[in-house]
């Protein structure tokens, strides 16, 4: 069996993250997921979520960029002392260690393992370059999920696998009624985006598009911040529906006539599709995304709609909403093969051309 350990950048979540998607679907294996440090820990020290996967959370937070001081060192030597205690209470001698991020650099001369394998799921400031690029040197394997990622970590790295996120297609193949939430609006057209919205959303081209279009309306499904409230409560056509059930994601898509989804401030330059566009694709619903100029192309172009500035999004809304019916099936058709489980079978046959299987 291989053992795998995993240190994770985003906590163990009843919303699978792409590290938990993957994890889940690799066969044979002993996994000790590590969640990084916060303040809501589990009373719990360690949770059993799968029969082969045990969750844990480090005792403190990681050092950020530059950060040399003596309070972020001991931190540092506590966490190192955390993980050898619990690889050996786990009997995970010499494991595949598995990073998420560029804090992670640090751990690696403290840790014994037979391997190290990088995902890079998402672009880092420029603060991290230095941390990024030792990870990267280091890493056996490198799984980038775009290609403007296999770029900019290519000189620092030649064995660099393309692996994209993806979704579960076979959610919504079984027949859904529309989410009860959404048939009490009673509006048409209803423009949906799933996903949380934080400080770091750029929500201008959400504002801009309700404000010249008050007639269409703007269902916000998942968890937002009270700065988020304020800025769009002024707006009747936006409405905030907050977090739902992800079982319950394919009702909510399947009552929308639109899908989009918008850039983050923290992404400057990404090419990355969020897993929740795979969603979308599953739903064979049109799709709007917001997209940096600096990004390139992105994937899929035949069936996603792009736009680049705040005028430029509410033009290709209204395209969106009067294409033709063919396209859902070709959308359902890349979701299908973009599936988590066919991004695990990549993973398991570059591992075992690898020899860590």
């Amino acid at each position: 069996m291989t053992k795998i350990l995993c240190l994770s950048h985003t906590p163990w979540q009843d919303r699978p993250s792409r590290t938990q998607q993957l994890l889940t679907r690799l066969p044979d294996c002993q996994v000790l997921f590590v969640e990084p440090a916060r303040k809501d820990a589990p009373r719990e020290s360690h949770r059993r979520v799968r029969s082969n996967i045990t969750v844990c959370t480090l005792p403190c937070a990681m050092p950020g960029p530059g950060d040399v001081t003596l309070i972020s060192e001991r931190r540092l030597d506590r966490n190192a002392a955390f993980l050898l205690k619990e690889m050996e209470r786990m009997h995970l001698d010499s494991p595949i260690l598995w990073c998420t991020a560029p804090s992670q650099a640090v751990l690696l001369p403290e840790l014994p393992v037979s391997g190290v394998v990088y995902d890079c799921y998402r672009f880092w400031g420029e603060e991290w370059l230095d941390q990024e690029s030792e990870l990267t040197r280091s890493a056996d394997v490198v799984f980038a999920a775009s290609r403007g990622l296999i770029r900019r970590l290519s000189p620092c790295n030649g064995n660099i696998a393309l692996l994209p996120n993806g979704g579960n297609p076979q959610a919504f193949t079984r027949r859904t009624a529309p989410a009860a939430a959404l048939q009490a609006l009673q509006v048409r057209p209803l423009i949906g985006r799933v996903g949380d919205l934080n400080r770091q959303t750029r929500l201008e081209p959400l504002l801009y598009a309700a404000k010249v279009h008050p007639d269409w309306h703007f269902a916000l499904i998942g968890r937002y911040t009270v700065e988020v409230r304020q800025q769009v409560q002024r707006l009747a056509n936006i409405h905030l529906l907050g977090q739902v059930n992800p079982l319950d994601v394919p009702e909510y898509l399947t009552a929308c006539d639109v899908l989009f989804d918008l850039r983050r401030k923290d992404r400057r330059g990404s090419d990355v599709l969020p897993i929740r566009v795979y969603e979308y694709m599953a739903s064979g619903k049109p799709i709007v995304l917001m997209a940096d100029p600096k990004a390139g192309d992105l994937p899929y172009a035949d069936v996603l709609y792009t736009a680049y500035d705040i005028e430029g999004f509410p033009v290709w809304l209204e395209t969106a909403m009067n294409e033709r019916p063919s396209k859902a099936a070709l959308r359902r058709e890349y979701a299908r093969l973009a599936s988590w489980n066919s991004r695990a079978d990549q993973i398991f046959a570059i591992f075992q051309n690898t020899g860590f299987l």
